[in-house]
């Protein structure tokens, strides 16, 4: 199974393509859509819209696993968030490609096998499970790794969208 995990942004949006074949992993790709701060909100969506098209088009995953929208205390923060995750989330629709989300507390339970799991320790057992001598400077990107990670451990248990 080719999982397309998301870590959803609308300044930096991370991705990772993890293949899943007999309860072994390999990382094909990493990265991160970035968007730049003075351009406008509809050009930053529509950079996200191209670019994952882009990926999704190359790699061509079995499913996608996203974040689950959480709310902070910066309400402006939240709602342009939404609206990136929505753009993320037509993309995936229009290349049918099927759509799982996961809360912060899944896939820290998933990866780590505990749900109160910090950063750090969810950084280390993305290394260790993807074998991977380093991670991505940006946490957006480790953080898309444990999102696919966390449904390939639990893709029989979960509906898509």
């Amino acid at each position: 199974m080719r999982i397309l995990g998301i870590d959803p942004g609308f300044a930096i949006t991370g991705f990772s393509i993890i293949d899943y074949v007999g309860n072994k992993f390999k990382l094909i790709t990493s990265g991160a859509i970035l968007t730049e701060a003075h351009t406008s909100f509809p050009s930053r969506l529509k950079k996200i819209y191209t670019e994952l098209n882009e990926i999704i088009d190359k790699y061509k995953p079995d499913a996608m696993a996203i974040e689950e929208l959480f709310f902070n205390n910066n309400a402006k923060t939240a709602i342009n968030v939404a609206q990136a995750r929505g753009v993320i989330l037509v993309v995936a629709k229009l290349n049918n490609v099927p759509i799982y989300e996961y809360t912060p507390l899944q896939v820290k339970q998933a990866v780590v096998g505990y749900g109160r799991a910090d950063k750090i320790q969810v950084q280390r057992m993305v290394k260790m499970i993807l074998h991977e001598e380093k991670l991505p400077k940006l946490d957006d990107t480790t953080d898309s790794m444990a999102m696919a990670i966390c449904h390939a451990h639990s893709a029989k248990f979960s509906e898509a969208l």
